[in-house]
């Protein structure tokens, strides 16, 4: 991965984690002023948690990513300490779906005369948990990598003692 890539990656990572620290504040700073400026046609209060919520599955999928592009850069992304942090990115994708249908839940009420869009809300979880199984299935491709990188490493052991 070129030094250009991962600087970039790492700036985008840190916008996006400075980005969301700023929604939470704000949404807290909002929930413990008692000060909302809305007109109360939703459930507020509800959506403004699960914002934080949500916020914090989006910093938890950054900070492993960010690990991971660090394991990359140092070429130790084949190893057993790598799957923390693609666990934590599935476990924040999972998060960030569950959050999407509380979501879904909070606001199907208002949708009473168009059903059509909780409906569409309840797909876009479903494909959220899909982009989870992809990542899953990747984290199975890592795990055979790391296998095979071993054995590997064997064999140029046993070679090595041959020779």
């Amino acid at each position: 991965m070129g030094k250009l890539a991962v600087g970039a990656l790492r700036a985008v990572l840190l916008v996006v984690l400075v980005g969301t620290v700023l929604v939470q504040a704000l949404m807290v700073w909002t929930l413990v002023s008692g000060q909302d400026p809305e007109d109360g046609s939703l459930p507020l209060t509800a959506l403004r948690v699960i914002t934080v919520l949500g916020m914090v599955s989006v910093q938890v999928a950054v900070v492993c990513v960010g690990r991971l592009v660090t394991m990359v850069r140092r070429g130790t992304v084949f190893s057993h300490a790598a799957f923390r942090y693609v666990d934590g990115v599935i476990g924040a994708i999972v998060a960030a779906a569950l959050v999407w249908f509380a979501v879904t839940i909070v606001n199907a009420p208002g949708q009473r005369d168009d059903p059509g869009v909780t409906v569409i809300m309840g797909g876009v979880g479903v494909a959220v948990l899909g982009v989870a199984l992809i990542v899953f299935v990747l984290r199975m491709l890592l795990a055979q990598a790391v296998a095979r990188d071993a054995e590997a490493s064997q064999l140029q052991a046993e070679l090595a003692e041959v020779i």
